[in-house]
């Protein structure tokens, strides 16, 4: 885990990040440390760097390239992916919150990883 990782998961264990929302299912019970530690870390990641570009990019039809290499570093590109092989060595379920933490914020750069990681870089 990188040290703006940990960093990522600290914000967010301090309230900073936290999304609140019904769950109405317990889902959130179910989650591993490792799967909480996946999602909180995206999910400051994109409220740090993304939320506050979004809506400009899509009012002008721009799609930030520049953000290609930190979704790369944050590990949103092959999570599932065995270790073996490059990826992150997590499970469908890690890459399943990653995400959907992306696709929060925007369907276009959920769909830039998600390809990414199950189309093109998948052994």
């Amino acid at each position: 885990m990188t040290a703006a990782e940990i960093n990522d998961l600290k914000e967010a264990k301090k309230g900073k990040d936290v999304f609140t929302h019904p769950d109405f299912y317990g889902i959130d019970d179910l989650l591993n440390e490792e799967h909480k530690l996946v999602r909180d870390s995206v999910r400051s990641y994109v409220k740090r760097e993304l939320s506050p570009i979004i809506e400009e990019c899509a009012q002008n039809n721009y799609f930030p390239s520049h953000i290609v290499k930190q979704l790369g570093d944050v590990g949103c590109f092959g999570p599932q992916i065995p270790a073996e092989y490059g990826g992150g060595g997590l499970d469908y379920i890690s890459y399943g919150l990653a995400m959907q933490e992306l696709e929060r914020c925007d369907s276009g750069i959920r769909s830039t990883a998600s390809v990414q990681g199950s189309l093109v870089m998948y052994p």
